[in-house]
This record gives C-alpha cells, sequence and structure tokens, in this order.
C-alpha cells in the first residue's frame, strides 16, 4: 500500500518518476494526487477550441474533419495536415515526416489531441501533437479513465500528456491508504465533508458528477483551511507585540499640512485618514489595507498618518518597490510638504521634519548622511527600496510602516519591517495597493489587515482612451501608432513608450519565439526612424540612481518629449502633460499591470491615449484579456477578469518570494462562503492551539496543499 508522502519511483518506475519530476515537478503520491484535472470532459462531448493560448500546452477532446498529405518545398519530406474541430471551431495540426499515421487518423474519429500551441500564417496550431484515439475500434487499448463517461483533462507538459498522468494516477490510486484524514473529526461533521481518501479518488476517477462535486468541496476546503490558519497565525503574532500609540497632536505638523493643502479632500480620503487616526491612537498595532485607483490620492492620505506619528516623536518609513519610485515618493513628499519638510534648512519651519531617501545602490557618502539622519532621529520621514529592512538600517523610533504597491513585495519582506519597532514593539502598518482586490482576496490574502477602499477620484483627471493594435492582422496600423505620439508631442504634450525588457540580458534558450522588445532597442530604433527630430530618452531600473534620477526630472521638466521604459514607470510616477502611452509587447503584461501603466497619462486638463501593441492573435485568450482593458477603466471590473485569468493560484507572494505556490481548485471569487467559514474555523483553533501542537496532521496538511517551502511563514507568524 502506498502513503500520500511516499516517493514516486518505487510505485511508478524511476523513468516515469523522472519525467513527472522534471516536466511538472511532482515528487510524491501527494503531489501527483493534488495534481487535480484542469477540466472534465465527458464521452461524445467535445472540448470548446476558442480561447486556446499561443504557447501553452493544451489538450482538447475533438473530433478529425479532414487530413492531407504534401510534400516539404525546401527539403525531402512530407507534411501531414489534419483539421480537428468542436462543431464550432478549427484547429489546424501537422506532422512533420510521419505520413504512416494517415492511416489512422481518419476523418470522423474522435481522440484526445496534446500538444503547444503555435502559429503558422497567422493561424493557431498543434505542430505534432500527440494523440490518444477514443473511438470504438481502440477503445480496447485505450486508458482505462478514458472508458468512464468523465474524463479528466490534466495540465500536461511536453512528453507528459493528459492520458499518461491519468494512467500514473491510476496506479498510484490502485494502492491508495489514507491511514488518518488530516481534517479533524470535528470539522468533517461540522462542514458535512467526505474524507480525504474519498475526495481523492473522486477528483480523479469519479463515479457520477455529484461524486465528482462533494470531493472537489471536500478539497477546497483543504486549501481554505491550510491559507486561513496560516493567515490566522500571522494575525495571532501580529498582535503578540504592542505598538506605541500616536495620538492626534493639536497644533503639530498634520494641522499645519492640512492648512497649507492647495485641494479639498475628497469624502473618502476624509473618512479614511479618521480611520487610520482612530488606529495609529491605540497601542494595539494597526494593520489595515489601502486600496485605491490609480490617481485616487492615496499618498495624500498616508502622508497625513505619517505626520501624525511625527507628531508623536517617532519616525514614519515609506518602503516602495523600485528605486525609482522611492525617489519619486520622497521628491513628492518634500514638494507637499514644503517648508514643513526642511528641518536644519534655511527657510524651515519651527516644527518641521526632514524626509530622507536610503536606497541600496546610493553612494557611500550620500548613504552614511541618510543612515545618520535614520538612527538619529533627524529624518521623521524615511523613504526607500527593500533596503530599509536591511539590519544595517536602525531606526531612533519606528512607529509606522507604509509600503506601497503590496503585490510587489513578498509575506517574508512585509513582515520583516513589522520587527523594527523598538523596545519590543510593532510599528504600525499601512499597505497601500493601486491595483483593486475583490472583497473575497482581500479578506484571504490580506485577512490578517482592516481594508479600506478608496473609490472617489480627486476633481482633475481626465478619461482615457486605450486601444488595442493587432500588427500581425493590422502591419499598417503600427505606423499609426508613432504619427500619433508625433501629433501628441506637436500639441506640447509629452509620451511614455513602455517595453517589457531592458535589452541587456543574457539570450534566452528558447529560440521558438521572438525575444520581448526591449528598451535599449527600441529607444535608438526611434530615434533613427519614426520619432527622429524628439528628443528620446531611455529609462530601467538597472541605471544608476542619479541617472534614473536625472532623466525622470527632465521629463518632468518637460525636456524630455518621449521617454521609452520599463515598467520602473508603473507606479508613483505623476507627470501631468504626458498624455500618450504605447506599451509594446502587451501581452507580456497581466491586467492589473496594464491598468497601473496607463494611469500615467490623463493626469492633468487633456485625455490620455493608450495604445496597446501585440502581435497575439485574434480568438486567444490573451487577445480577450487585452480587449478587457481596452473595454473598461475600472480597476475593480479589471481586478476580478485579472483573477480568473491567472487562475487565482498565487496568494502568498509566491512569485514574489521566488518559491511555488499551489492554490488549484479554491476560487477567490466564487467560494466565499467555504473562504468566509474557514476563516471563522481556523481563527477558533490559533486561538486555542497558536502553534497547532495538538493538530499536528493539520499542521502538515498546510505543508502539502500550501507547498513544503511554505510550512516556514508557519514559524515566522
Amino acid at each position: 500500500m502506498a502513503g500520500l508522502r511516499d516517493k514516486l519511483p518505487l510505485l511508478l518506475g524511476a523513468k516515469t518518476a523522472k519525467a513527472l519530476s522534471g516536466a511538472l515537478d511532482i515528487e510524491t503520491v501527494s503531489d501527483l494526487l493534488r495534481h487535480y484535472p484542469r477540466r472534465y470532459a465527458e464521452r461524445g462531448e467535445l472540448t470548446d477550441i476558442a480561447g486556446l493560448e499561443l504557447g501553452e500546452h493544451a489538450t482538447v477532446l475533438a473530433r478529425i474533419e479532414k487530413i492531407s498529405k504534401r510534400r516539404m518545398k525546401s527539403r525531402n519530406g512530407t507534411i501531414l495536415d489534419m483539421v480537428i474541430t468542436d462543431g464550432k471551431r478549427r484547429l489546424a495540426c501537422a506532422f512533420f515526416n510521419q505520413a504512416w499515421r494517415e492511416k489512422e487518423l481518419s476523418p470522423g474519429k474522435t481522440g484526445l489531441f496534446a500538444g503547444k500551441v503555435t502559429a503558422f500564417r497567422d493561424t493557431l496550431q498543434l505542430a505534432n501533437p500527440e494523440y490518444e484515439l477514443l473511438d470504438a475500434e481502440r477503445e480496447a487499448e485505450a486508458v482505462d479513465s478514458f472508458l468512464a463517461e468523465i474524463i479528466p483533462v490534466y495540465p500536461a507538459a511536453q512528453g507528459m500528456p493528459s492520458w499518461s498522468i491519468a494512467k500514473c494516477v491510476r496506479q498510484v490510486l490502485d494502492v491508495l491508504e489514507v491511514d488518518e484524514d488530516p481534517m479533524p473529526e470535528e470539522l468533517l461533521k461540522r462542514n458535512g465533508l467526505p474524507g480525504l481518501e474519498r475526495a481523492l479518488r473522486g477528483i480523479h476517477r469519479p463515479e457520477d458528477w455529484a461524486h465528482l462535486e462533494t470531493s472537489r468541496h471536500r478539497l477546497k476546503w483543504d486549501e481554505a483551511m491550510a491559507v486561513q490558519l496560516i493567515f490566522a497565525q500571522r494575525r495571532h503574532s501580529a498582535v503578540s507585540r504592542p505598538a506605541k500609540a500616536s495620538p492626534h497632536t493639536d497644533g503639530g505638523l498634520l494641522d499645519a499640512f492640512d492648512k497649507r493643502l492647495p485641494f479639498e479632500l475628497t469624502a473618502g480620503q476624509r473618512a479614511i485618514g479618521e480611520d487610520l487616526a482612530a488606529d495609529l491612537s491605540t497601542e494595539h498595532p494597526m494593520n489595515r489595507l489601502l486600496q485605491g485607483e490609480v490617481g485616487s490620492g492615496k499618498t495624500v492620505v498616508a502622508l497625513r498618518a505619517m505626520l501624525q506619528v511625527v507628531d508623536s516623536g517617532r519616525q514614519a518609513a515609506l518602503l516602495a518597490p523600485t528605486e525609482v519610485l522611492a525617489a519619486q515618493h520622497a521628491r513628492s513628499l518634500r514638494e507637499m510638504l514644503g517648508e514643513l519638510g526642511m528641518a536644519g534648512e534655511l527657510g524651515a519651519a519651527d516644527n518641521a521634519t526632514r524626509v530622507t531617501l536610503l536606497t541600496g545602490s546610493m553612494g557611500a557618502k550620500e548613504r552614511k548622511k541618510s543612515l545618520l539622519e535614520t538612527v538619529s532621529g533627524e529624518a521623521g520621514i524615511v523613504v526607500g527600496t527593500h533596503a530599509l529592512i536591511q539590519d544595517t538600517v536602525q531606526f531612533a523610533d519606528l512607529g509606522f510602516v507604509v509600503v506601497d504597491e503590496q503585490h510587489r513585495f513578498g509575506v517574508e519582506q512585509r513582515d520583516a519591517l513589522r520587527s523594527r519597532g523598538a523596545d519590543s514593539t510593532s510599528p504600525h502598518v499601512l499597505v497601500m495597493t493601486a491595483t483593486p482586490i475583490p472583497r473575497t482576496v482581500a479578506m484571504t490574502v490580506y485577512g490578517d489587515l482592516e481594508t479600506s477602499a478608496l473609490r472617489e477620484m480627486p476633481v482633475g483627471r481626465s478619461p482615457i482612451k486605450t486601444t488595442v493594435v493587432p500588427v500581425a492582422e493590422k502591419p499598417a496600423w503600427f505606423d499609426r501608432v508613432w504619427q500619433r505620439v508625433t501629433e501628441e508631442v506637436a500639441k506640447g504634450h509629452q509620451a511614455y513608450v513602455v517595453c517589457p525588457r531592458i535589452g541587456d540580458e543574457p539570450p534566452s534558450d528558447k529560440s521558438d519565439k521572438r525575444p520581448p522588445l526591449a528598451v535599449l532597442d527600441v529607444a535608438p530604433d526611434l530615434v533613427g526612424g519614426p520619432l527622429k527630430g524628439l528628443r528620446v530618452a531611455a529609462l530601467h531600473g538597472r541605471m544608476p540612481p542619479d541617472e534614473k534620477d536625472a532623466v525622470m526630472r527632465a521629463f518632468g521638466d518637460g525636456k524630455v518629449d518621449v521617454l521609452v521604459a520599463t515598467t520602473v514607470v508603473e507606479v508613483g510616477v505623476n507627470v501631468p502633460n504626458a498624455t500618450a502611452m504605447v506599451i509594446l509587447d502587451a501581452d507580456r503584461f497581466g491586467v492589473s499591470q496594464l491598468h497601473q501603466l496607463r494611469g500615467r497619462v490623463g493626469r492633468g486638463s487633456v485625455p490620455g491615449l493608450c495604445l496597446l501593441v501585440t502581435e497575439t492573435l485574434d480568438g486567444t485568450s490573451t487577445r480577450e484579456r487585452l480587449a478587457a482593458v481596452e473595454s473598461t477603466t475600472d480597476g475593480f471590473e479589471l481586478s476580478r477578469l485579472d483573477l480568473e485569468l491567472r487562475r487565482e493560484g498565487d496568494i502568498l507572494g509566491a512569485s514574489q518570494s521566488g518559491k511555488r505556490s499551489s492554490l488549484k481548485l479554491l476560487s477567490l471569487l466564487r467560494d466565499e462562503d467555504v473562504i468566509t467559514e474557514a476563516r471563522e474555523q481556523s481563527q477558533e483553533i490559533v486561538v486555542r492551539d497558536p502553534s497547532l501542537s495538538e493538530y499536528p496532521r493539520l499542521a502538515q496538511m498546510v505543508s502539502d496543499v500550501v507547498d513544503m517551502d511554505r510550512a516556514e511563514y508557519l514559524e515566522k507568524s
């Protein structure tokens, strides 16, 4: 018999186990059985071909419509062309020098076809696909699971198609024995859940659709409980260290700042400001998420809270994801504060503070000065990148931490700053994001935080028109892109051109796809080509800090017409005169990132223009994604779409910390009831037993479901 933590070589053989490990990072019985089917097909029901993604490894259940053979023009050999269909759309397949397959691949036959989706002459196709025919002639030799009414289709990879995974799963299930269920008996009864072994069998080889549904429900609970237990422990840890109270000080910096504000705060800014002021006034450490649309005025809200803390004699730190954004924040805070932020300088207000910038690549002299201002307390507000987390950075009395663009940081980075308070205290923490988050996601991902949302836009923001430019289908439109940029500059405005890559990276091993466009290639091409005569500058993250700052200052002062940049301009950059943005290879960016990027234009009195340039073909899910960005500027609506398209896997910051995350069944959009119940029940368990010492199998399930590497969070929390 086999247990969940058994290694696969003894069960499947060394060769098969090695293939699973190399292709899908599957090492144990648990890894394999938690590699759930991506979808299910019912015998006689064909797969919907629409929405296949260029470059993905897809498996489709389809019918052969026609097949033909032709000679290669360039060299000796044959190509077997096949067209498969789901009854609505067609998909081309090509077999190179495999003419013998024509005998078994005859029109009318149905099968599973798997391969990498490529493009040939602007048409999607599968080249040399693997296949498993399901027609009557071959049923006797087909894999058992395909003979069932419900056919599981697994996430596959090159050399490991869906039916091979199904065969491996069948072999393991034949000898599986789950000794004890990791979910406590009281939770199973309370929530009407089946045992783990029955659920694992039901997700892979369901007796019927009802069995499949109850199995999925149980395994969703595993994922929900695993995640919620982690965050329940983090909540418990966050309140175990008190904070220093920083109540409002009459006649202090905050009151002086409010008097000099040249605009009226929105109702939302005032309401959230009151919540922050109340949180900061207690010894219970504030842990709050402030989310709001691009340009909704989050920075002013955060600055007012920082001034309240400075008025109490403590320091505030603002953590930004990039040096460009950190420098931009420091500059804008100084501008907003004026004489209130000029302590030690001529013309400073009597009660002024100082804003200090601290980044990893500063020169030794400048860094030493910033470190001294920080450790002495001379700087009331310290702005920086992840360099602020380093142990070498000492604060006089850190009372408040603002983390900007939380989605760009890992959980470990946020936790590191939480431990930087003086005298065994925890600083108050405010997390900000311009990427709107659905309620259930905020409840799950930021379950340890109170959530506030700024939905009201300040007066003066202009509308932004977004257009997809499909250059593969309409190449003439590419010339028109640069004409529009030239027209905007002729009107006295400025433009951004965003590229996904810098251009100094080592060449990729993958040769089947053109590398993404790069700043260092695009900028000179524009200067000598379609934007000749315009003032063009380049900006990217690996430039020296003083050079980056100089370029941004020149662009902000109107001395640069077109800024060719990477995503360093994604957040925080505010140049009201910039009205146009061209995003090259727009398909390389996520929905929320595209929304963030286009938020750099339309910040003044003139409407903004955003052009999404792409070579992806119509009918792919990527084009659907770009069309969605084109159709709405509602960030909250786009965030829901983005979550659905990303399949909701990375909720623990895995991509930011370089580790895997494995949320596979739970939908943060559709499973609100499960998430809510799991949150309440995990909280009850952690209150009674913070270390889960009484629930060792539950603690092990957390590691199994969320990934072994994530278990360190339990210890840190």
